[in-house]
């Protein structure tokens, strides 16, 4: 695992975090957790891919 995509996860919550609380200060609550949930589905494909990645280099190693 790269510290990279620790970095990646991070910056996304980092931005999420910062765009949600200046839309609910503004009173746009609705547009905040539109980007809460797109931020959530980025980390999640990232993840998924990392995991996807990480059984095809088990498959390979065991020769399956």
């Amino acid at each position: 695992m790269d510290v990279d995509l620790i970095f990646k996860i991070a910056a996304i919550g980092i931005v999420v975090a910062v765009l949600n609380i200046l839309l609910s200060r503004s009173g746009r609550d609705e547009q905040a957790l539109m980007i809460t949930i797109a931020g959530l589905v980025a980390v999640l494909v990232i993840v998924v891919r990392e995991i996807s990645d990480l059984f095809s280099l088990i498959k390979s190693l065991f020769g399956l």
